[in-house]
């Protein structure tokens, strides 16, 4: 400090440099991204707007690491000064760097995800691949930074020096991080594994637990499922690995959606039949593939008849089911209520005693004429 206030003329022309220097490259750089900007909303191209997009954050960056970089040789200080300046941007430029690797990365998943639209009906292909690339990038962010912490680490040769002498015990090392770090190792295995076997892809109709919902999100170590209700349930990547559970969207999106109503023994199923398929008919909801009515079950008070149908997709096969269940219960009440389910019950001992008093009364009462003639 003593020698910079004894020496502070000398310093003023280097400090003047490296803060030209770096006001000349952001002014570069934002000329460069407006006229970016500029371009991809002209021409609408995907790969020019997600360049811009993600690459105006670490490129603020590294312009100006790189400016000063070239003019450290010019400065008139001394070399201690300057080689350690020369670290501290190199690390800088290590860090920009990776942060440009994972900026280059998301700029091909965003040129996949626009080959690939997910706002039709039958999206399995779409799902399936933005499904890898959101787990892979992830995957592939995390080994990027473990790699430049790595490099940043190695321009210190002290710390170069530990490390060969600590090479011994990098097994043991390794082992003890391991056993520390186990579930999180787990669910970032699992992620690996989930992006290339698939059991579940984003937007994946999914139950778990009883809970029904959508995959919402998948992340490194957890995905995030979206209910009905607009609720969230946050469930670790292995669990998908490890337990059973229910995806309406394997294959197909499509779903046969069935109804059970409960009738009486009276009710007219032809009838019913030709209403359940003229409201099928009638329905945007369904896709016209299957439309069938049947007796499935007889109880000893009740007929068991399902009505089943067919959709394009979960939502679309819940609203037919509750179509489907509405109006056939509104067609039996309006039409047929005597075919709604009843309970029947036969008074055997009271008849008996009924019929009893009437004979006892109508032998009485003959005996009374017979006696008054």
């Amino acid at each position: 400090m003593s020698y910079f206030l004894q020496y502070w003329q000398g310093w003023l022309w280097p400090l003047i440099v490296l803060a030209a220097s770096v006001v000349a490259a952001l002014i570069i750089h934002k000329f460069l991204f407006m006229a970016g900007r500029r371009l991809s909303t002209r021409t609408g191209n995907v790969i020019n707007s997600s360049l811009v997009r993600h690459g105006e954050g670490p490129t603020r960056w590294i312009f100006p690491l790189l400016a000063i970089m070239l003019a450290l040789p010019a400065l008139p200080v001394r070399s201690e000064w300057i080689d350690a300046l020369r670290r501290v941007v190199a690390l800088g430029v290590i860090a920009a760097i990776a942060w440009t690797v994972v900026l280059l990365v998301n700029v091909l998943g965003d040129m996949l995800y626009a080959r690939h639209r997910v706002d039709i009906s039958d999206n399995l292909t779409a799902r399936r691949i933005r499904t890898q690339i959101s787990v892979l990038q992830r995957i592939f962010t995390i080994v990027v930074i473990v790699i430049a912490i790595g490099f940043m680490l190695m321009t210190f040769p002290p710390i170069r020096q530990l490390g060969t002498s600590l090479l011994a015990s990098a097994g043991l090392a390794g082992l003890v991080v391991g056993v520390a770090m186990r579930p999180t190792l787990t669910n970032l295995l699992a992620g690996l594994q989930i992006a290339l076997t698939e059991p579940i892809r984003i937007d994946d109709v999914v139950i778990i637990d009883g809970e029904w919902g959508w995959i919402e999100e998948i992340l490194t170590t957890y995905v995030v499922v979206r209910t009905w209700d607009l609720r969230r349930l946050i469930v670790p990547l292995s669990y998908f690995l490890e337990h059973i559970f229910q995806n309406w969207t394997r294959r197909t999106s499509d779903l046969l959606a069935y109804v059970y109503i409960y009738c009486d023994y009276s009710v007219p199923v032809d009838e019913l039949r030709k209403e359940f398929r003229r409201l099928v008919e009638s329905s945007p909801l369904w896709d016209r593939r299957v439309c069938n009515l049947q007796v499935s079950d007889a109880s000893e008070h009740t007929l068991q008849i399902r009505a089943l149908s067919s959709a394009t997709d979960s939502s679309k096969a819940w609203d037919l089911r509750c179509l489907i269940r509405e109006n056939l219960i509104r067609f039996l009440q309006q039409n047929y209520p005597e075919s709604l389910p009843k309970t029947r019950g036969e008074i055997k001992g009271a008849w008996e005693q009924v019929a009893a008093g009437r004979a006892g009364a109508f032998a009485h009462a003959n005996e009374s004429q017979s006696g008054g003639g």
